[in-house]
């Protein structure tokens, strides 16, 4: 039997800090971070001894550690309407600041932007953001032609951007958080199909603040439009636009139900026409909105609302500032695009959140 003797050569690689390369090269921590992460002016010399103390012991980048080492903060600017009378933003505000409880601990740092729901107030707080210095932004762009040219003009600046409730931008320079408003649409124009009678009139009904301004809106249409087309089963659906500003309920009569089947809200706004139908004893009008705003989840476990489209809100804040965290923050790759789940809540799934 013989035995042989097997000699391994091991080079045992510890795990180096930047305080520790630092001190090794006596230079400041800034500098070790500036030539790692190749931004900056730093002298031959300095690069020199850093990478020769990174080659010896090796260094394995902890991002996290090396950004509360650096007591680093990152900024993101958050552009959104006032949200005190707006409970569906008030929504996706409560998940913007659960994300900036969670994330606060490693760096990060939420500005905000708060805008009137109209388009003078929503152009002077763009000037504000075009002007603040920040690492990323997040907003939504409720208002077509002013946010196309905002963002023309901020891409100029080189800082991530996530857009949350509207995609006015399908590319993949923008990354966008919400539903597909077109997809959601569709959805809305199926759950219409669905009635029985012979003759089926619909209304779409536009309630907003300022008409015509908006972008979700316009696609939810497209959409719901888009399952009718080419199906000849359903040529025999007629449809309708009315388009009311604000609360609008002023602006509804009675008779602009006559022979009417389906109602369809292009927003949260649902619980309007539900109170109308109500207060004046209309029966047999399917309702489809969107959103679980405390008013629309009291019409749909009353049956007067038949379906809500939930865009979760509060996800789309929360997933818009998680977005920014693991791209700037973990400098991680991030898919640019991520569609909330379309769901359908009836009065027979609805449950309290």
């Amino acid at each position: 039997m013989h035995l042989y003797k097997i000699t391994f050569n091991l080079k045992i690689i510890s795990i180096i800090t930047i305080k520790k390369i630092a001190e090794l090269a006596n230079v400041s921590t800034g500098t070790v971070d500036r030539i790692i992460h190749n931004r900056g002016q730093v002298t031959l010399d300095n690069v020199r001894k850093v990478n020769a103390i990174i080659e010896e012991y090796g260094y394995e980048r902890n991002i996290l550690a090396s950004n509360l080492a650096l007591n680093r903060k990152f900024h993101f600017a958050v552009l959104l309407p006032k949200y005190e009378n707006l409970e569906y933003w008030k929504s996706q505000i409560a998940g913007i600041e659960k994300a900036a409880i969670e994330f606060g601990k490693f760096g990060v740092v939420l500005d905000y932007f708060f805008y009137d729901y109209n388009t003078t107030s929503f152009k002077k707080h763009l000037k504000k953001v075009m002007n603040f210095k920040c690492d990323g932004l997040l907003f939504a762009p409720v208002f077509y032609k002013e946010s196309v040219h905002f963002l023309s003009e901020y891409k100029k600046k080189g800082i991530p951007i996530v857009m949350i409730d509207s995609n006015i931008v399908r590319n993949q320079k923008y990354a966008y958080v919400g539903q597909d408003a077109f997809q959601s649409g569709y959805l809305a124009g199926r759950l219409v199909s669905f009635s029985l009678q012979k003759e089926k009139k619909v209304l779409i009904f536009k309630i907003t603040r300022e008409i015509d301004s908006t972008s979700a809106y316009l696609q939810r249409i497209d959409g719901f439009y888009s399952f009718f087309i080419d199906r000849d089963e359903f040529s025999n659906f007629k449809f309708s636009e009315v388009t009311i500003k604000d609360s609008g309920i002023t602006q509804l009569n009675k008779e602009m139900f006559t022979d009417v089947n389906s109602v369809f809200v292009t927003n949260s706004r649902a619980y309007i026409i539900a109170r109308f139908l109500q207060e004046n004893d209309i029966k047999g009008v399917r309702i489809i909105g969107y959103d679980l705003l405390k008013e629309n989840v009291e019409y749909l476990k009353s049956g007067v609302i038949d379906f809500l489209i939930n865009q979760k809100p509060e996800e789309q804040g929360y997933m818009g500032i998680n977005y920014l965290y693991k791209k700037l923050v973990l400098q991680e790759p991030v898919e640019n695009t991520h569609y909330i789940p379309l769901e359908i809540i009836l009065k027979e799934n609805y449950s309290e959140r």
